[in-house]
């Protein structure tokens, strides 16, 4: 079963969201159908904020090894395509391809880097993240999946929309609206983050023939339910590279506490 198939199950597909080789080999060990890398969790351990700031050829290393070391699918996010030009996220995509990826998320926000300088070195801090036009975004779109089609390029473009993520007011009118020019743009699937009711849920799903992905939130109910509502895909961000570093804290908060090393073997 292809990438693609994968998305047309009676169960969602799970996608694990790693970040090194060892979270993607886990994720294999345990069984998972496909991995996903979490560009949130990615630019951290870098020391990077999410939003594009760690440049990508440093995303291609980390996707590098984890492709050398890991036979499971691929998707990776590649934020807003680390251009505003098609042809620079087309390329971006074909280099991505090369290294065994088998899908890309895309996104129609984006966070504006600002330079600054930090003891003499140029640094990136990223600020606000905003929607950009829909329009404009899906133009963008369409040119990328033609071009990707014209070289042949097989690769599922999952297009995440962000009116839920940022809390718009009217976030579901703008999401349908979104998902509709996404749609005639050539997008092969499409991802909400933080759409948790199940009425907004089954409303886009309703409004759409591509498979939706939806991402872990406190709200959102089980992977049944989700199914039943007629999700596809069902992915978790950066929220367990997160949880890993709580552990990690607590760990070295008691070897600090009980002046042992006792806790770091401890079941």
């Amino acid at each position: 079963m292809n990438f693609k198939q994968l998305h047309q199950q009676e169960h969602a597909l799970l996608i694990a969201n790693v970040w090194d080789v060892p979270s993607a080999q886990q994720a294999q060990e345990l069984g998972f159908q496909a991995i996903g890398t979490s560009s949130a969790a990615i630019a951290a351990t870098f020391g990077y904020e999410d939003g594009e700031a760690m440049a990508f050829s440093t995303l291609c290393f980390v996707v590098e090894r984890i492709t050398s070391q890991v036979s499971l699918p691929l998707t990776v996010d590649l934020e807003a395509g680390y251009s505003e030009d098609p042809l620079v996220i087309v390329e971006h995509i074909k280099q991505l391809a090369a290294l065994g990826v088998v899908g890309i998320n895309i996104e129609d926000s984006s966070v504006s880097i600002e330079e600054s300088l930090v003891n003499s070195n140029e640094s990136m801090q990223a600020s606000e993240r905003v929607l950009v036009d829909a329009e404009t975004f899906s133009l963008t779109l369409k040119t990328v999946k033609q071009m990707l089609n014209d070289e042949q390029i097989d690769i599922f473009v999952n297009v995440r929309t962000d009116p839920f993520l940022l809390g718009t007011q009217d976030a579901l009118t703008q999401t349908l609206t979104r998902i509709a020019l996404y749609e005639s743009a050539g997008a092969d699937g499409i991802f909400i983050p933080c759409i948790t009711e199940r009425t907004d849920i089954e409303t886009c799903v309703q409004s759409t023939s591509l498979p939706i992905n939806v991402m872990c939130m406190p709200q959102l109910t089980n992977f049944d339910a989700l199914a039943d509502f007629g999700v596809k895909r069902i992915s978790m961000g950066s929220f367990v590279f997160e949880r890993g570093l709580k552990q990690h804290k607590a760990s070295l908060t008691e070897v600090l506490s009980k002046k042992s090393f006792t806790p770091v073997f401890s079941i």
